[in-house]
């Protein structure tokens, strides 16, 4: 989405800040992804946790994608979205009893278990609807994401998945259970990775697991990897795709695949990051001694990504053709960290300028908050505003 594409003039119209979403770019993406992945017959299962707009959801359920859920409301979304049970993976450390069961009455595709003590519990409340539960083993392969602390998920030292150390416990047991049955194993490692040697690291460590599994007599229908391809932040009117291609090509090249073995992806912020944006107006533009500040009427609330990562999204001033000033651009919150930026170039801001961080459509809507008593923001869409 270029700086001149936005429609200014009905941004007037609405109350800032909030949400605002290119749905051609959703659709072109989403046929990207599901082009490259067809070359190989790969599954997609779209990672909700990263946008759960129900006009999000209609339009990935549209384009015939599964989804990856890490509660019982993301699963009742996708359902009422009209992604169907049977492309719905379940994932998360803890699942309570009332998502377990809404799983099993829905019959979805396959729980993802992170421990020997979950592995159990969903055997027993199978059990108690005359059930069985297909399940994925979530391993922690020991490949580093090369990614924010935060955002590491494949160590040993995360609370996620099932060591490698402790998988041949755990298949004991799971060996024992009458009511679950294994299909295949999952992995995550991390999320925003850029470096696609990490994803080569993992199919080559998955290799290795699936033949140690084979030892044991264990023949695995499917292989999940998770998601984590990372997006351009920096440029997202250059780079608005990420490189689908490469991402599916490393697991293709490297990974040994078992004949009529599925293989499965869960993308989420390389899907709906660069459709959104957060528009926003300057309130007030502050001239300290040693610094100006652009005071917008967004902060953390809506977008919490800077101050919880120190994540950077491009900012753009789309009210201004006036020669760049440097600022600090912050947020109305009573906390320092609402900062979305220092430093940053913009063009010259004026109160009521509108403004729009760009790349926000992942795990921006999804994680804002009402701090400050503040009210969550409203979601406009290009096709319909």
């Amino acid at each position: 989405m270029l700086k001149g594409t936005f429609p200014i003039e009905k941004f007037k119209l609405l109350q800032t800040p909030f949400y605002y979403y290119d749905v051609a770019l959703l659709k072109e993406t989403l046929n990207v992804v599901k082009t490259e992945a067809d070359k190989y017959n790969y599954h997609i299962h779209y990672a909700v946790k990263a946008n759960a707009n129900h006009r999000i959801l209609s339009i990935i359920a549209e384009h015939d994608l599964g989804a990856d859920c890490v509660s019982g409301g993301e699963i009742q979304a996708s359902l009422d979205a009209g992604i169907p049970s049977c492309k719905i993976v379940f994932a998360g450390v803890g699942k309570a009893d009332w998502e377990i069961r809404l799983g099993l009455d829905n019959d979805i595709f396959c729980f993802n278990v992170e421990s020997a003590a979950e592995l159990k519990i969903i055997n027993d409340l199978a059990a108690a609807k005359g059930k069985i539960a297909s399940i994925a083993l979530r391993i922690n392969p020991e490949v580093d994401a090369h990614t924010h602390a935060k955002i590491t998920t494949g160590m040993k030292e995360n609370k996620f998945g099932i060591n490698l150390g402790q998988l041949n416990c755990v298949i004991d047991d799971l060996l024992q259970l009458k009511h679950v049955k294994l299909i295949g194993i999952h992995f995550h490692i991390g999320s925003q990775i850029t470096d696609l040697s990490s994803f080569q690291n993992l199919a080559i460590r998955t290799n290795e697991i699936q033949e140690d599994l084979e030892a044991r007599g264990l023949q695995i229908q499917h292989v999940n990897f998770g998601g984590g391809l990372g997006i351009d932040y920096y440029h997202p009117n250059h780079l608005p795709i990420p490189a689908f291609d490469n991402y599916f090509a490393v697991i293709h090249k490297l990974l040994k695949v078992r004949p009529r073995q599925q293989i499965h992806f869960e993308p989420g912020r390389s899907i709906v990051a660069q459709c959104g944006s957060l528009i926003s107006q300057v309130l007030y533009v502050k001239e300290g001694e040693t610094k100006n500040f652009a005071i917008l009427d967004a902060g953390f609330t809506e977008l919490i990504r800077p101050a919880m990562y120190d994540a950077y999204h491009r900012i753009e001033n789309i009210s201004s053709d006036e020669k760049p000033e440097i600022y600090d651009v912050v947020g109305p919150i009573c906390e320092s960290s609402d900062v979305f930026g220092k430093d940053i170039e913009l063009n010259k801001a004026h109160r009521g300028d509108y403004l729009a961080l760009r790349s926000a459509g992942a795990y921006g809507e999804i994680m804002a908050s009402q701090y400050n008593c503040r009210k969550l923001p409203s979601s406009y869409f290009s096709d319909t505003l």
